[in-house]
């Protein structure tokens, strides 16, 4: 085999190869409250992996039923759902402030928001294919989230969950507030958005996978 020939059969080789190789999904445990304290139960598990046309999120919690489920029907839009028992997603370009913000709820209702500058939503309750089933003490739900709600060159992220009602009521987060950084009287804030830490889509979506664009960012900058 001459020269050439063996350069292009180890390039086509090499395509060929990287191509093939799985797209990688990534795992997150929620261990400590949004103050850094360890949580007392297990640990909420998020799973991001490639969907079909969009980012697969998958849920593993356990179920608190507290509070009790919000009224809207499962699989659809529901406002205000950071009130009841949720699992959060953040995603975020951080040179931008632009942000995709995910909200599940064990009962199989959501909230999606679409923010421009910290906690200014311009674009929320977008639909989405999300499932939720309960059993016992425990619930799972699938999430897709379409291409399109993601802001350009996503960098940072943050998950959170949270429930129980009254004095009771717990917030949880991927990356908290560092016990050095509180102050006294802080509140749970989950668009602290200089403790969201490092996260490429292409780790998921392997190193050449381009962001397909979209209209609902256009402007936003």
């Amino acid at each position: 085999m001459g020269v050439n020939h063996g350069l292009l059969f180890m390039t086509c080789f090499y395509i060929l190869y990287c191509e093939a190789m799985p797209r990688m999904p990534m795992e997150f445990l929620i261990r400590h409250t949004w103050d850094s304290n360890p949580v007392t139960h297990d640990p909420v598990r998020i799973i991001f992996s490639p969907g079909a046309g969009g980012l697969k999120m998958e849920v593993f919690a356990p179920f608190f039923n507290d509070p009790a489920a919000p009224a809207g029907p499962p699989g659809h839009a529901f406002p205000g759902l950071w009130d009841y028992e949720v699992v959060e997603a953040f995603f975020l370009d951080s040179t931008t402030e632009n942000y995709l913000e995910v909200e599940i709820c064990p009962h199989g209702q959501h909230l999606i928001l679409l923010l421009s500058g910290r906690g200014q939503a311009f674009q929320q309750q977008l639909p989405i294919v999300f499932n939720a089933v309960i059993t016992g003490e425990k619930w799972m739900g699938e999430a897709l989230l379409p291409w399109v709600y993601f802001p350009p060159n996503v960098n940072k992220m943050n998950t959170y969950a949270i429930h129980g009602s009254g004095e009771k009521r717990t917030y949880e987060s991927l990356y908290p507030v560092p016990k050095e950084d509180l102050v006294e009287g802080q509140k749970p804030n989950f668009h602290l958005l200089e403790y969201f830490q490092d996260f490429r889509l292409q780790s998921i979506m392997g190193d050449g996978w381009v962001q397909p664009e979209s209209g609902l960012w256009k402007g936003k900058c």
